[in-house]
């Protein structure tokens, strides 16, 4: 599979910075005065600074919780995913959704996390025992 490319808006640099290395454990690729590439678990990234930028506090029922839109994404290996759980569990991160298990028993069972980053963007983190099952219904 090719990595993904995703640019994003950001209202501070510094703080998208902190958060996406600090935080997510990502590297830094190219930089500039407005925007970073950031190495997320090998997909691309890049913020671009946004002063202006607004967050829309929008919301759609998925399996009891509230996820938020827009929202993207990256889906991990199961270890990963538990650590960087842990991780951030460890390191008191506000959760939009908490570590937890979705669809359990299902065929599109998987472990999901949400999270914002300091801009507001909303991330998820999933995995799935079975990687065959992403697409499966």
């Amino acid at each position: 599979m090719r990595p993904f490319h995703l640019a994003i808006s950001v209202d501070d640099l510094a703080s998208a910075e902190t958060f996406y290395t600090g935080l997510l454990g990502a590297g830094i690729g190219r930089r500039a005065e407005r925007w970073i590439d950031f190495d997320l678990f090998g997909h691309q990234l890049s913020v671009h600074l946004d002063e202006a930028k607004d967050v829309r506090d929008a919301h759609n029922p998925v399996d009891g919780d509230h996820v938020p839109i827009p929202h993207f994404g990256v889906v991990l290996d199961m270890q990963t995913w538990r650590n960087l759980g842990a991780r951030l569990t460890a390191a008191d991160v506000d959760f939009v959704i908490a570590p937890r298990t979705r669809f359990e028993g299902e065929v599109g069972e998987q472990g999901t996390f949400f999270l914002r980053d300091p801009a507001g963007n909303a991330l998820e983190f999933k995995a799935f025992a079975d990687l065959a099952r992403l697409f499966s219904s």
